[in-house]
């Protein structure tokens, strides 16, 4: 199995219970070591958190982070971002600018996007997606 990148959608629907979600954890940690989630998704997740001021649940989400890889922005996933931007835009396709720069990041390091926005993501070439929801 390919290493994934997990979406923000499916961190909030594994939080939430989600007993599909939560199995395709689980069989996708027996094949590897940790869960990548993007850096975008670490903002999204931490920054709704502390908006709510939900403090019950940050320090769980905190807890499982310190388990997580950490995938960064870099020159190259920008880059793919601003292209795939380019693309979506000429074609009139536009989608937030949270999704593109997870997208970017999920092609760089050539995984695949792990989200239950199969609709927009999969506007974006080059970009493998699967649904854990569904």
């Amino acid at each position: 199995m390919k290493p994934t990148l997990i979406d923000t959608d499916i961190l909030s629907l594994f939080f939430r219970g989600d007993k599909k979600v939560i199995q395709s954890f689980h069989n996708y940690l027996k094949k590897h070591d940790s869960v990548n989630i993007s850096i975008i998704t670490y903002y999204e997740i931490l920054s709704g958190l502390k908006y709510r001021d939900l403090k019950k649940l940050l320090m769980p989400f905190l807890e499982f982070v310190e388990h997580c890889n950490i995938i960064p922005l870099t020159p190259n996933s920008v880059e793919i971002s601003a292209d795939i931007y380019s693309d979506l835009r000429k074609k009139g396709l536009l989608i937030d600018d949270i999704d593109i720069l997870i997208a970017g990041i999920s092609i760089s390091n050539d995984m695949i996007l792990i989200t239950h926005n199969i609709k927009h993501f999969s506007r974006i070439e080059n970009l493998v997606v699967q649904d854990w929801a569904s």
